[in-house]
């Protein structure tokens, strides 16, 4: 089968803030285009994208899902995302490999904090939009105050092209604005719209609409301008060509309206699609420091693999998008970023879980393929072997950290490969090693991600583990200076060991971490044993005198010493320097220091007060205030310590809408009482260890 046309395609990315119905919506879809049979639903888990057994347990979405089907004699390739903060990865990556973003808004609630986050990447993405007002069938649903609320997060070119007959319970259909048809839905079936005339209590509020509606479309040129001033009737037909070149250029953004569960209002929103977004025949060329990639099949091939599925039997299965030439079954391509070629065998059509066999993809158009070698998200895919910069967006950084282990002795492994395949699918999860505590790292955005983490590696690769809280990784400094004489010398019969060592420490400024200088004169030590003694310094700096934490921020001088023609060592002179350090420490004022943390908030603006007021009861520093849009970005300095059960606090404070990052900025001197229970839990954890 021929690839499809560029000009025939609408890539579709579902966006905006969880339980705004986005899978509800995107069953709806998928049933009224007749590309499944029966409408599912979210809570008893029978939707199309939510197949996984997590996202069936937790009643949400958690990986994107990818399903094509036909509108209008267009292919629709359309993605579902997460609206859940912790799975904001697959949103991100949906909206970088599509012309469009359909945000589903919750006719309750109206613009939330996650709907103007992912408009901001929108935005900056150049990306068309339309709005859909979900949920307008339940209590205390109200059309016309989340209109607003999406006027005042994202400007007045935020308008109706639809509004609603009816509401709540006694929500009837929708009254399109640009036509001047209401339409009245019964049931819930495929077929279920019928036209109506215009109820007459609506009447005055429809035509009010309306003028709003071409006041917007008039400004999308100079020429309708100026005719729409003079009174000059504009006709259907530059309407739709307006509102559609309003869209695509980002100066208008359509709301439309309904109920996904009852299939009320999907057809139009369908019809919104392929009238109002662009295809990527339409968005062109996209330049990319100095490499331009065009829709054209005559091209080498070039496609971006944007999310990648770890499975523990199938393997890996990876989603692209062709944005050049074409990507056909058989044959072989390069992985621009491991610089090897991979044999293309199975391609796929995605219908969520289920997949159908395709024979190439064109320029535009977003596949699968399975089984790959090396490739994984944000590789590139070409003809010929280069530098395409083509990379996943800019990720939020993961900061809900625990210590994990392997729950059975010799597991280590299995967990270790099952984080790996993970970090395939989800490139916002954190696995390291703490060089300073030895612990095993798990971090991920939220506490429910590091949940789904860990249920994942039990379901799918059998690993169970056992998460705990992080050690803080303290430091110790000093902020005085002193010297000290070590001397090491043993007899134990024949060749004894000597070595004489004089050294200076003193404080550097933060950030500058170790300084040894060599300032021997005369050869009282031999250059072959002054390595040696930096050597041992630096083990010493391992474990301070304060707590037994790793020493920062010193300069050491080694100015005078001894040796022993036979008896010295390299051994002896690094045991010496070892000594002299911590004799050294003990008189130069040392201290104990703890990680700050640059933390951004973001909130609600309500709860702006009680954030401040938590952070200041965690020895916070606020920074200042930024609004944006709904949402008020709070940044504070932290101590991390403070930091560790932060998440499900600022959760509980903020209903759930808050979110937040957080990064070293340097470390501090703790205050002496807080010190004291460091150096105590220090202490007793040493205890426990010698036992």
């Amino acid at each position: 089968m021929a690839h499809e046309s560029p000009k025939r395609i609408r890539n579709v990315a579902l966006v905006g803030h969880r339980g705004s119905g986005k899978t509800s919506v995107n069953e709806a879809l998928l049933f009224t285009a007749g590309a499944i049979n029966r409408l599912g639903s979210v809570a008893d888990g029978t939707t199309v994208s939510d197949s996984a057994s997590d996202e069936k347990a937790r009643e949400m979405s958690i990986s994107a899902s990818l399903s094509s089907f036909r509108w209008d004699d267009r292919k629709v390739n359309l993605i579902d995302t997460p609206g859940e903060p912790s799975f904001v990865a697959d949103a991100l990556c949906a909206l970088r490999v599509c012309e469009g973003a359909v945000f589903v808004v919750n006719g309750v609630m109206g613009g939330e904090v996650t709907t103007s986050r992912l408009w901001e990447r929108a935005s900056d993405l150049g990306l068309a939009r339309i709005l859909f007002v979900n949920m307008l069938d339940r209590e205390r649903a109200d059309f016309f105050r989340a209109l607003d609320s999406l006027k005042q997060a994202f400007g007045q070119h935020v308008v109706a092209t639809e509004i609603p007959i009816g509401s709540e319970h006694e929500l009837e259909g929708v009254i399109d604005l640009i036509d001047m048809k209401a339409y009245r839905y019964d049931g819930d079936g495929r077929d279920n719209c019928s036209q109506i005339p215009i109820p007459d209590e609506l009447a005055d509020r429809a035509q009010e609409m309306r003028e709003k509606l071409m006041d917007e479309v008039a400004e999308v040129s100079d020429e309708l301008m100026e005719r729409y001033l003079e009174g000059e009737e504009i006709s259907h037909e530059e309407t739709v060509a307006a509102l559609k070149t309003g869209v695509t250029e980002g100066h208008l953004f359509p709301v439309t309206c309904g109920a996904a569960t009852r299939n009320l209002g999907i057809n139009r929103l369908l019809d919104a699609f392929v009238e109002d977004l662009p295809s990527p025949a339409k968005r062109g060329a996209i330049d990319l420091d100095g490499v331009s990639l065009e829709p054209d099949e005559s091209k080498e091939t070039v496609a971006f693999v944007f999310k990648t599925l770890a499975d523990p039997y199938a393997g890996r299965l990876n989603l692209f998008r062709v944005y050049q030439g074409v990507l056909k079954h058989d044959s072989q391509v390069h992985n621009c970023r491991a610089h090897v070629k991979e044999r293309i065998g199975q391609l796929l059509t995605p219908q969520g879980k289920d997949t159908e066999h395709a024979d190439e993809f064109g320029p535009g158009d977003i596949g699968s393929v399975a089984k790959l070698k090396e490739t994984r998200a944000g590789d590139v895919l070409a003809g010929k072997d280069g530098e395409i910069p083509l990379s996943l967006p800019a990720m939020p950084r993961p900061v809900m950290a625990f210590a994990i282990e392997a729950k059975a002795k010799g597991d280590e492994e299995k967990m270790g490969q099952a984080l790996r395949r993970l970090q395939e699918e989800d490139p916002t999860i954190d696995f390291h090693r703490d060089e300073q505590t030895g612990e095993q790292i798990l971090a991920g955005i939220t506490q429910i991600h590091v949940e789904v983490i860990v249920d994942r590696m039990k379901e799918r690769f059998g690993a169970e583990v056992e998460l705990h809280q992080p050690h803080v990784p303290y430091r110790e400094a000093i902020k005085g200076s002193a010297k000290s004489r070590a001397r090491y010398k043993k007899q134990t019969g024949g060749r004894g060991q000597f070595a004489d060592c004089h050294i200076e420490i003193e404080p550097l400024p933060h950030g500058e971490g170790f300084e040894f200088v060599n300032a021997i004169k005369g050869g009282v030590i031999p250059g072959g044993f002054i390595p040696a003694v930096e050597k041992g310094v630096r083990d010493a700096m391992r474990a301070g005198v304060v707590a037994g934490f790793p020493v920062q921020n010193v300069r050491v001088r080694l100015f005078d010493g001894q040796h022993h023609s036979v008896d010295s060592s390299e051994m002896a002179f690094k045991i010496a320097g070892s000594m002299a350090f911590k004799d050294a420490m003990e008189n130069a004022q040392a201290v104990l220091m703890e990680p700050i943390m640059m933390v951004t908030v973001t909130v609600p603006e309500e709860t702006v007060g009680d954030v401040i007021g938590d952070l200041n009861s965690r020895r916070g520093r606020p920074l200042g205030m930024d609004p944006k849009g709904t949402v008020t970005e709070v940044k504070a300095e932290v101590p991390m310590a403070e930091m560790l059960s932060y998440a499900p606090d600022l959760r509980a404070i903020t209903g759930g809408q808050g979110e937040y990052s957080m990064e070293l900025a340097r470390y501090e001197e703790i205050p002496a009482h807080i010190a004291q229970s460091v150096v105590q839990e220090a202490a007793r954890e040493q205890e426990a260890v010698k036992a």
